[in-house]
C-alpha cells in the first residue's frame, strides 16, 4: 500500500499517478487509459450494509479517486450476517459512520469519506457514479430522476435473501470503447490477390468476423499500411477487403489486425425501464422464464413496502399473499403480461428481509465492475436489468413434514439475515462445519470473509488454511485481509487473525505447508476424516490436481474456482454424485517451437521467451553449474550421462564463470555486458544471414525469408540508444550480483567505460543450424567425427579446470527471476534483451509493463471477479451441507466484461461395468481389510468377487504378476502384503501407516475376460 508521503507526492504533481506496484494485475486487466479515468473518478454510494461495503470494499481496492459512503441507519445485530466492517461494539451507531474509516484503511490513494447531509441536487453534482444499495423504491426513482438529468451514471443494487438485482443507467448517449477485453484478433498475412483475397498464415484460423475493420501493418509491395478496411470473410483462412486493382502488386509479409469500434448505448431511466425493462441479462439460462417474474415480484415487495412502510415478516404467509395480489395487479397493467409464479412471489416475499454474504458477494462483485465500467468506457454494462437467484440453497423440509413456526425467526443474533433465509437447523449445521481451505491468497480471503459472516466453524467446527507464500505489495490490490504493515508475513496466519476480528467467534487454523506428497505426514488420514470438504484457492494446476486426488481417495467434497481477468469459473465436487476435478482439464498451453525463439521469432511473445531463458542460463544457470562442480564430488559422473555437446557447453560455461571471463571489478561487468550485446544482438544474427542469406530461396523457387519467417537485421551498438545502454547497465549489474561485486547506476560511468572497449570482428562459421522443429539431423559421418571431437574437448577442459579444493568456500550468487522487485534488473535486463532483439526482427517493442505480465506469466486479476467468484462458490457450500440432489448443482463461468453468466448442471460420474449388474465409478474402491498374505489377497478376490487378479502393484513395485517365476511365486505368496510391499520397493512401510494404495488387473471369472476395476485400499492395521 501506499505510504502517506507517496500519496501526497502524487497529489501535488496535480494528476493520478498510477502505482503499477500496487495495481499491477488489475491494469492487464483494465488498461493504463481506463486506470486513469477510473482515478479520477469521484463515487457516492448510499448505503452501507452487507452489499454496500462489498462494493465499497471492491472500488476502493480498484482504486476510484473518491468515494463517499452515506447510511444513517443504526446498525444492528442482524447487520453482522454480512456487514463485514461492523462489531458489535458498532450497535446504534450510524453505519456509515461506522464503517467509513475501515474501508479507508484499504487504499490510501482513495479519499473516503461519510456524509450526513442532504441528498439534493447539488450535492449529488459532485459525483460522476451514484449507487444505491438495499434502498426503497421511492428514493431509487427520486435519486435516478436527477443523475438522469445531470448525466451522472447510476446504479442500484439490491441483494435480498437468495435473491439479487442490479439496475444501470449511463445516460443518453454512453460509449463502450473496448466491450469486450479481449486482445484484437491479428493474423499474419501469406498472400495478397490483386482482387483484395488476403490469405492469412495457416497457424490458426481466421478471427475475424463480417463486417470488422482491420489495419494492415508491414505490407510489403502493396500500398495497404496504417489503412483500415472493412472485410468479408471467405473461408477459415481467407477475407476480402475489396478492389485494389489500383495498388502495386504484394510481395511479402504483413499483418492484419482487427480494430475494435467504440459503441454507443443508450439508457432508459428507471421510471421508464420498470414499465418497459427490455431485455434482461440472463443469469441462468436454466431459468430464462426467471427475470420477468423477479422483476415483478421485486416491484410488488416495493409496493408492500410503500404501502406498509415495512417489507414483509419473514415467512408471514399473510404478507406473502399479499405481495402475491399487489404482483397480480401490477402484472394486470403491464403492456405484456405474465401468468405470474405465485410460489416464486411467495419466496420473494418470505425471504425479502434475509441478509447473506454469498449473495451480497455476488451481486456487490458485479455491481462494483458496473461503476468501473461507468468511469472507464471499457466493458460493455448491464443494460439495464440483471436479476440473480440461488433459489436452489433454500432448504426443504423432510416429506410429510413442516417446518416449525420458528424455524426462520430471527434469534437477536449476528446471522439473523441468515436464518431467516435459511433457517435456525442449517445455521447450526454452518457453524458445525470443519473445512480445509488450500491457498490465503485473493480466493482464499474473500473465503474467510465469506465464512466468518455465514457462521462457518464458528460453534463446534474449524477451518484449516494453508499457504506457503508471504503478502507482497501486489497483494494489496485484491487480497483484501492483507495491509501494508503485513508486508513479508505469512498469507495464512494473517488472514486468519483478520478474519477473527470481523467474528470473534470462527475457528482458524492456520499452516505454512505446501499441498503434496510431502506434506501428507500433515494432512493425513485422520486429518481427512475430521473434515466435512475442501475448498481450493489455487493458483496452480498441479496443486489442483494433487487436492482433487486427495478429495477423492478420501471422499470428501471440493469447491473448485479460478479467475483470470473479468472470467472466473466454479465448480462443485460431490462424493458419488459428480466427476471430479481431475475428469477434465484444458488442453496443455502450446509451446513455442525452439527454432522459432532460437532463429525465427515473429511475434513479441517469441522476443520475451527468449530473453527469459536467456536470463536462466546467463545469471542462474552458470551460477549453479559452478556451484555444483565446487561442492558436488560425483558431479563430473552425472555429466558423462549428458550428451557430448550438452557437456561440452556446461563445461565452456564452467570454465568461463570460474576462469576466463571471470571478473574482479564492475568495469570487467560493464565489458562482459559490452561483448554479450555483440554476441547476441550483432554476430548471431549475422551467423544466421550467413547460412540463410536474406535473397535465399527455397527448393521450390519461395523466398525462404516469408510468411512467418521475417528476415533479421544485424544491431549496431550505439551507446546513446536509450535502450542499447539498458541493456548494458542491467546485464552488468546482474553479473555483478553473481560475483558479489559492488554495482553502478550512472550511465556517464557506463558510457566512460563502454568508449575503451575495443570489440572483436565477426566470422562466421561453419554451423548447422535447425530450420523446422521436426527436421531430422542426417547421419553423417562427418557428425560422428564431430562428436568425437567434443569428447576430446570435454575432457580437455575438465582438466583444464581449477580443482574445487583450490577453491573451497568459494561460491557464485545465482539469481532467481523475480518480476516484482523494480529495483532488481531482473525486468530491465530481459524488456531490454527482448526489445533489441525485436528491433533485429523488426517486431514491434513492447514496454516494461507489458514485457512483465508476458515473460512473468502474470495471470490477470480482478478484486470484482474474485469476490463474486467466492459468493457463487459459498452458494454451492449451502447446497453440499444439505446434500441436495445432483440437479441443484451449478457449476458456473461468469464475464463480467460482457457481461456473461452461465451454469449448468455437473456431469455424472461415468460408470464402468464389470458385470451387467456390477459397475464403478472414480469415486469406487476395493478396500480390503485384514493383515493378508499375497495368497490370501488373490484368494479374497476369486471368493468374493469371482475375480482373478493377474498382476498387483504399489506404486513402482510389482508386486504379482501371471507370468512371475515359479521361485520367485513360491517365495512371495506366504509373505504379508506390507512386507512383500517393503521387500520389493525397499522402502519400509512407515509405522504410522495403516493402509496401501495398490493397483490390480483382473479377469472376470465367469468368462475370462479381462475387466477394468478400481484401485484397491488395503487396510492392515486399525481402521
Amino acid at each position: 500500500m501506499a505510504t502517506a508521503m507517496e500519496v501526497d507526492a502524487n497529489k501535488k504533481e496535480g494528476e493520478h499517478k498510477i502505482d503499477e506496484g500496487l495495481y499491477s494485475r488489475q491494469l492487464y486487466v483494465m488498461s493504463r487509459e481506463a486506470m486513469a479515468k477510473i482515478t479520477k473518478t469521484d463515487v457516492l454510494l448510499i448505503g452501507v450494509s452487507g452489499l454496500g461495503v462489498e462494493i465499497a470494499k471492491n472500488v476502493t481496492l480498484a482504486g476510484v479517486k473518491s468515494l463517499t459512503v452515506y447510511d444513517k441507519d443504526l446498525t444492528t445485530i442482524a447487520d453482522l450476517s454480512s456487514q463485514f466492517y461492523l462489531t458489535e461494539a458498532d450497535v446504534g451507531k450510524q453505519r456509515g459512520q461506522a464503517s467509513a474509516d475501515k474501508i479507508a484503511e484499504l487504499n490510501n490513494y482513495v479519499a473516503v469519506t461519510n456524509y450526513t447531509g442532504e441528498l439534493d441536487e447539488a450535492f449529488l453534482s459532485k459525483f460522476q457514479v451514484v449507487v444505491l444499495t438495499n434502498q426503497p423504491k421511492e428514493l431509487q426513482l427520486k435519486i435516478n430522476d436527477i443523475c438522469h438529468s445531470k448525466n451522472i451514471a447510476f446504479i442500484s443494487a439490491e441483494s435480498r435473501g437468495v435473491f439479487g438485482s442490479i439496475f444501470t443507467d449511463f445516460g443518453d448517449d454512453f460509449i463502450v470503447y473496448d466491450t469486450t477485453g479481449e486482445n484484437p484478433a491479428s493474423h499474419m498475412i501469406a498472400s495478397i490477390s490483386n482482387e483484395g483475397v488476403v490469405t492469412v498464415v495457416d497457424e490458426a484460423r481466421l478471427q475475424f468476423e463480417d463486417g470488422d475493420e482491420v489495419l494492415f501493418t508491414e505490407v510489403g509491395g502493396m500500398d495497404l499500411n496504417t489503412k483500415k478496411f472493412k472485410i468479408k470473410t471467405l473461408g477459415p483462412y481467407t477475407f476480402s477487403i475489396g478492389d485494389v486493382s489500383g495498388l502495386s502488386s504484394y510481395t511479402t509479409g504483413g499483418y492484419a489486425t482487427q480494430v475494435k469500434q467504440p459503441k454507443t448505448l443508450h439508457f432508459k431511466t428507471l421510471r421508464q425501464a420498470i414499465e418497459e425493462p427490455g431485455e434482461f441479462l440472463i443469469s441462468d439460462f436454466a431459468k430464462f422464464d426467471y427475470p420477468p417474474q423477479l422483476h415483478l415480484g421485486f416491484q410488488a415487495v416495493h409496493a408492500f413496502h410503500a404501502k406498509s412502510g415495512s417489507y414483509p415478516a419473514p415467512h408471514d404467509k399473510s404478507h406473502a399473499s399479499e405481495v402475491v395480489q399487489l404482483a397480480s395487479e401490477i402484472n394486470g397493467k403491464s403492456k405484456e403480461p405474465l401468468t405470474v409464479n405465485e410460489d416464486l412471489i411467495k419466496t420473494i416475499s418470505n425471504v425479502f428481509r434475509g441478509d447473506t454474504s454469498p449473495v451480497a458477494a455476488v451481486i456487490g462483485g458485479a455491481a462494483a465492475q458496473e461503476i468501473l465500467k461507468a468511469a472507464s468506457g471499457k466493458f460493455h454494462p448491464i443494460h439495464q436489468f440483471f436479476y440473480f437467484d440461488a433459489i436452489e440453497t433454500l432448504p426443504s423440509p423432510a416429506e410429510g413434514q413442516e417446518f416449525g413456526a420458528d424455524e426462520f425467526q430471527p434469534r437477536n443474533c449476528r446471522y439473523d439475515g441468515q436464518i431467516i433465509t435459511y433457517g435456525r437447523t442449517l445455521q447450526d449445521k454452518i457453524e458445525k462445519l470443519s473445512y480445509f481451505l488450500v491457498g490465503a491468497g485473493a480466493i482464499g480471503c474473500e473465503m474467510l470473509k465469506n465464512w466468518a459472516m455465514m457462521g462457518v466453524a464458528c460453534n463446534g467446527g474449524l477451518i484449516h488454511v494453508t499457504d506457503m507464500d508471504t503478502i507482497e505489495k501486489s497483494n494489496l490490490n485484491r487480497q483484501f485481509l492483507f495491509r501494508s504493515t503485513d508486508l513479508e508475513k505469512l498469507k495464512s496466519t494473517t488472514a486468519a487473525l483478520a478474519v477473527q476480528k470481523m467474528n470473534p467467534a470462527i475457528k482458524v487454523k492456520s499452516y505454512a505447508v505446501r499441498v503434496g506428497a510431502e506434506s501428507e505426514g500433515t494432512f493425513n488420514e485422520e486429518f481427512y476424516k475430521s473434515l466435512d470438504g475442501v475448498c481450493n484457492a489455487l493458483d496452480n494446476i498441479d496443486a489442483r490436481m494433487y487436492m482433487d486426488s486427495q478429495c477423492v481417495f478420501h471422499k470428501k467434497p471440493l469447491l473448485e474456482s479460478g479467475t483470470l481477468g473479468t472470467k472466473g469459473n466454479t465448480q462443485v465436487v460431490a462424493p458419488f454424485l459428480t466427476e471430479s476435478y481431475a475428469s477434465s482439464r484444458d488442453p496443455p498451453e502450446k509451446s513455442i517451437p525452439t527454432c522459432t525463439l532460437h532463429h525465427f521469432p515473429n511475434m513479441i511473445e517469441h522476443t520475451l521467451q527468449w530473453a527469459r531463458d536467456t536470463f536462466e542460463g546467463l545469471f542462474k544457470n552458470s551460477a549453479d553449474n559452478v556451484n555444483s562442480y565446487l561442492s558436488n564430488p560425483s558431479w563430473a559422473d552425472t555429466l558423462k550421462k549428458q550428451s557430448a555437446g550438452s557437456r561440452l557447453e556446461i563445461l565452456q560455461n564452467v570454465k568461463s564463470c570460474l576462469v576466463t571471463d571471470r571478473p574482479y571489478n564492475f568495469d570487467q561487468c560493464i565489458i562482459w555486458a559490452r561483448l554479450k550485446f555483440e554476441e547476441m544482438f550483432t554476430n548471431q544474427i549475422q551467423q544466421l544471414l550467413h547460412n540463410f542469406p536474406k535473397d535465399m530461396v527455397t527448393s521450390n523457387g519461395a523466398p525462404f525469408w516469408s510468411g512467418p519467417k521475417r528476415a533479421p537485421t544485424p544491431l549496431k551498438f550505439n551507446p546513446e540508444d536509450p535502450l542499447h545502454l539498458d541493456f548494458i547497465i542491467s546485464a552488468a549489474n546482474l553479473r555483478a550480483v553473481n560475483y558479489a561485486l559492488t554495482g553502478e547506476r550512472d550511465p556517464a560511468v557506463f558510457k566512460k567505460i563502454l568508449s575503451t572497449i575495443t570489440v572483436p570482428e565477426f566470422t562466421p562459421k561453419k554451423i548447422k543450424i535447425q530450420v523446422t522443429e521436426n527436421e531430422k539431423k542426417d547421419e553423417k559421418p562427418e557428425e560422428k567425427e564431430s562428436e568425437a571431437d567434443d569428447e576430446g574437448l570435454c575432457e580437455e577442459i575438465y582438466n583444464s579446470l581449477p580443482t574445487p579444493a583450490s577453491k573451497a568456500g568459494y561460491r557464485m550468487a545465482p539469481i532467481s527471476f523475480e518480476k516484482d522487485d523494480d529495483t532488481n534488473y531482473h525486468m530491465d535486463f530481459i524488456t531490454s534483451a527482448s526489445n533489441l532483439r525485436a528491433s533485429n526482427y523488426s517486431i514491434a517493442h513492447a514496454d516494461k509493463h507489458k514485457s512483465k505480465g508476458i515473460a512473468g506469466k502474470i495471470i490477470p486479476a480482478m478484486v470484482t471477479t474474485t469476490a463474486l467468484i467466492t459468493g457463487l462458490v459459498c452458494i454451492e457450500l449451502l447446497k453440499l451441507i444439505q446434500n441436495v440432489k445432483l440437479e441443484k448443482y451449478k457449476n458456473g463461468f461468469v464475464n463480467l466484461a460482457l457481461p456473461l453468466f452461465a451454469f449448468s448442471e455437473p456431469l455424472a460420474p461415468p460408470k464402468k461395468m464389470i458385470t451387467d449388474q456390477w459397475g464403478w465409478t472414480l469415486w469406487d474402491r476395493f478396500e480390503v481389510q485384514g493383515d493378508l498374505t499375497l495368497q490370501q489377497f488373490l484368494n479374497y478376490f476369486k471368493e468374493k468377487h469371482q475375480l482373478e487378479v493377474t498382476m498387483i502393484s504399489s506404486g513402482v513395485s510389482m508386486l504379482y504378476s501371471f507370468f512371475l517365476g515359479k521361485d520367485k511365486l513360491t517365495e512371495r505368496l506366504p509373505m504379508k502384503m506390507q512386507d512383500l510391499v517393503s521387500s520389493i520397493s525397499k522402502v519400509e512401510v512407515p509405522k504410522d501407516k495403516s493402509y496401501l494404495v495398490m493397483e490390480i488387473c483382473a479377469n472376470r471369472m465367469s468368462d475370462d475376460e479381462d475387466v477394468d476395476v478400481p484401485y484397491v485400499k488395503y487396510i492392515f492395521g486399525p481402521k
